[in-house]
């Protein structure tokens, strides 16, 4: 049996050298980085010197990080959790309720902005909030002149950037999720007089819990390392307002060439990742019986 179970496992092993390669040797590297003075130039360069938990003591008198990290949040709760997620769901039901023209084009126009390469997603998203970008000549057509939305709302501009970029992978799973939902408990609940949010409420979201985990746990680790939209749209500007912890370990670790601070950023990300990760894997399986 234990030559069988081996036998089995022979197809996977090419799969989990590969992860442990290009995943986890880089991950490990990082942390022990992160315990030295390395850096881009120079003798710390060269010869980087063990330098135990000091990159990580100077977050707390770095005024950069807690703002950093509390910005983080934001741009993940705000975008994931209620702008892509709730979009995603509310889009998935409009498609199930129209007609396949409707669906066909709606669907369409979501995913548009998904299959675009990042970059060129992010550069469409400045141009349109930008000073002179296509929403203030939108808002300018009714004789409203529109703020520099770059530069008085950064925040609120690669939020909305970034919902716009991935609602579509919410729409797809929750797409698949409503076709799998019973229409006989559905029809039931009609006939006995429940209302279209009822419904909704007490049925479907129920019924799509597991999908609705599984897509908040892949849509937040996605979104905790963007990293490409904020730096084309704001650069984490002005005056860190727009600095999430993705964009201040790569100012730290390649623009002021701090490789060690730079990665105990990056490690502090990796761990709240983990973080969020595991509280998703815990709600799936209080869902088992």
């Amino acid at each position: 049996m234990t030559i069988r179970r081996a036998m089995r496992l022979l197809p996977v092993i090419p799969s989990i050298l590969l992860l442990l390669l290009f995943l986890l040797a880089p991950v490990a590297w990082s942390f022990y980085a992160s315990f030295t003075d390395a850096g881009l130039t120079g003798k710390a360069a060269k010869d980087p010197q063990w330098v135990g938990a000091e990159n990580y003591l100077r977050m707390f008198s770095d005024d950069s990080f807690p703002l950093s990290a509390w910005l983080t949040l934001v741009f993940v709760a705000a975008s994931a959790v209620l702008g892509q997620n709730i979009l995603g769901l509310l889009i998935a039901l409009l498609m199930t309720r129209s007609g396949t023209v409707v669906s066909s084009l709606v669907g369409t126009a979501v995913v548009a902005a998904w299959v675009l390469p990042e970059i060129v997603a992010a550069f469409a998203a400045y141009a349109y909030f930008n000073r002179d970008g296509t929403l203030n000549q939108m808002v300018g057509m009714v004789g409203i002149e529109g703020p520099d939305w770059l530069y008085s709302f950064p925040l609120v501009a690669i939020i909305l950037a970034n919902t716009w970029r991935g609602t579509a992978f919410s729409m797809l799973v929750y797409r698949a999720a409503l076709a799998d939902v019973p229409r006989d408990i559905s029809e039931a609940a009609l006939m006995d007089g429940a209302r279209g949010w009822q419904r909704l409420t007490f049925i479907t979201l129920p019924l799509i819990r597991g999908s609705i985990t599984t897509n908040l746990m892949l849509i937040t680790l996605q979104t905790l390392a963007v990293f490409t939209l904020i730096w084309v749209m704001t650069a984490g500007g002005p005056a860190n307002a727009s600095t999430t912890l993705a964009v201040l370990a790569y100012q730290e670790a390649f623009k002021f060439g701090d490789i060690g601070y730079g990665t105990a950023v990056a490690s502090v990300l990796i761990l709240l990742g983990m973080i969020f990760g595991a509280i998703y894997v815990r709600l799936l399986r209080e869902r088992r019986p």
